[in-house]
């Protein structure tokens, strides 16, 4: 088991969520940040599908009562195993006995803890995920909480992530959030979409695993009334009547109302996961392929590290 002393703030379980059941009003939910979830999976030898622990700015202190072996992923924070500096990243054994402390993200926003066999919770329709919307999966972590470690297969102790990986979900100013035409583009004036991609986004303290609420340019409309409710996905960027864009993130209803005049390519979707309050967002048109070639240059950069991790 590992063992919850204190949960620090919005820590939940995740996995890779409940995809295919929007047709029976099951959002997805999942890691708000896939990418890294899988890159702390990779370094321990689990599968993509393997629960691990979310984390939100501030970590958690954790008492493992089973050895094993574990590793840290997506906004770096500061983490202690008892004493020793534990490094983002890289793959660390845990003795029975021990405990995890994850501090304050220095930067981003969502953390990842991964353990070799994963957090073994019983499945809500098919995933481990807490669903912070719809209430699916298990409560957010709360201190006393137990969690079983499933059975763990060969994971190799010191496999590395190199730092431009870790570094890919870390939004900046100077790194553009990428966007395809949204279904709903000819509801706005052309200048919506040159505001969209043309001007700066700060994200407000309002936003949280539902999706991305954003302070900046209005986005114009040359349609009235609002659009008849249709299936969203992760990434779509609504704008309410206010103009203020909203973009969904990983607990989004599986329906919505508002026009959506771009959709972030789920390449980048990770860098909006990872800004927090404060931070502001540019973003920039995409054609499909570099959607596709942005997919490929992820899954690449995490086969890379799960070759250094296989034995």
């Amino acid at each position: 088991m590992i063992v919850v002393e204190e949960a620090g703030l919005r820590t939940t379980v995740q996995d890779l969520g409940r995809p295919g059941l929007a047709h029976l009003g099951v959002p997805r939910s999942g890691a708000a940040d896939l990418f890294s979830l899988r890159l702390a999976n990779a370094l321990v030898g689990n599968a993509d599908a393997a629960a691990g622990i979310e984390t939100t700015l501030i970590g958690p202190s954790l008492r493992f009562d089973v050895a094993t072996v574990a590793a840290l992923a997506g906004a770096p924070a500061s983490a202690l195993l008892d004493d020793e500096p534990v490094t983002f990243g890289t793959s660390f054994a845990v003795r029975a006995g021990q405990r995890l402390r994850v501090g304050r993200a220095s930067a981003g926003l969502r953390s990842y803890l991964a353990v070799a066999g994963g957090v073994d919770l019983a499945p809500v329709l098919g995933s481990r995920s807490t669903d912070t919307l719809s209430g699916l999966g298990p409560p957010p972590l709360a201190r006393g909480d137990a969690l079983r470690v499933g059975a763990q297969g060969g994971a190799r102790v010191g496999a590395a992530a190199g730092a431009d990986v870790l570094g890919r979900v870390l939004p900046s100013p100077q790194r553009p959030v990428r966007v395809l035409a949204g279904p709903d583009d000819d509801w706005f004036s052309a200048d919506a979409m040159r505001s969209l991609c043309g001007g700066s986004f700060v994200v407000s303290v309002h936003s949280d695993r539902v999706g991305a609420r954003l302070a900046g340019p209005a986005l114009e409309r040359v349609r009235p009334g609002e659009a008849p409710t249709a299936a969203m996905v992760g990434g779509a960027i609504q704008a309410p009547p206010d103009g203020a864009p909203i973009v969904l993130l990983a607990d989004h209803a599986v329906t919505g109302g508002y026009p959506v005049i771009a959709v972030v390519i789920s390449a980048d979707l990770p860098l909006v996961a990872q800004a927090r309050p404060g931070m502001a967002l540019r973003f920039a048109r995409a054609s499909t392929g570099e959607a596709l070639d942005a997919i490929a240059d992820a899954e690449a950069a995490l086969a890379v590290v799960r070759d250094s991790a296989s034995f």
